[in-house]
């Protein structure tokens, strides 16, 4: 999935360069908020204010903003999971089942879909830039996804969500159980070849899992 502002086929040459499984098969979503002339083709999974973000983030006040309940998050699961759904109705994904990803806004969906729903075909989930939100949930949920082989990646100089919170997020996750393939790497709000390697390997890992 996408990340805010980006069209729906952003992250489709991911397809091309994933030294993934040769079975794996891939969907790419498309978010279902418009965004307004300004971002062009831009969608959203849900509506963001860029400059409360970018403002926190220079004050150093990013850490208020991980509690909050975005507008249009719930509509966003409901979504994709009905979208989800369809996937396994209409693929029959294999063993070892769904692996969710996403960038940035993207991978925050992912994660808050995987803490609310026991989905048994979830295999695991690819979070790549994001960021804490809902936190008190999350962190309640997360022991239900004890386990769950996670690839965790961000971007030491990001400018857009910053790298400690990624970090806060590493941290509650291992804490609680979830088995994480952490990918720090020296770049920004971006998916590097480092990332993309450490995405096929991911891949491979979890199908050789199911083996």
């Amino acid at each position: 999935m996408h990340g805010f502002g980006a069209p729906g086929s952003d992250l489709v040459p991911l397809a091309q360069v994933f030294d993934g499984p040769d079975d794996a098969r891939y969907v790419f979503l498309e978010a279902p908020v418009e965004l307004p002339t300004p971002f062009g083709l831009g969608r959203a999974w849900w509506m963001i204010d860029p400059m409360r973000f970018q403002e926190a983030l220079a004050r150093g006040t990013f850490e208020a903003l991980e509690r909050e309940e975005p507008e249009g998050l719930a509509e966003a699961r409901a979504a994709l999971s009905a979208a989800l759904d369809a996937i396994e109705s209409e693929l029959s994904p294999p063993k070892p089942g769904i692996v969710l990803g996403g960038f940035s806004q993207g991978s925050m969906l992912a994660l808050d879909l995987a803490l609310e729903e026991p989905r048994r075909a979830l295999a695991g989930l690819a979070l790549l830039s994001p960021t804490l939100l809902a936190r008190d949930r999350w962190v309640g949920a997360i022991p239900g996804r004890s386990g769950l082989p996670v690839l965790l990646s961000h971007g030491r100089a990001d400018p857009v969500l910053p790298f400690a919170q990624a970090q806060r997020l590493r941290a509650l996750l291992e804490d609680r159980g979830v088995d994480v393939t952490w990918v720090p790497f020296d770049g920004q709000h971006e998916i590097p070849p480092p990332v993309v390697q450490a995405a096929g390997r991911f891949l491979r890992g979890v199908g050789a899992s199911a083996d």
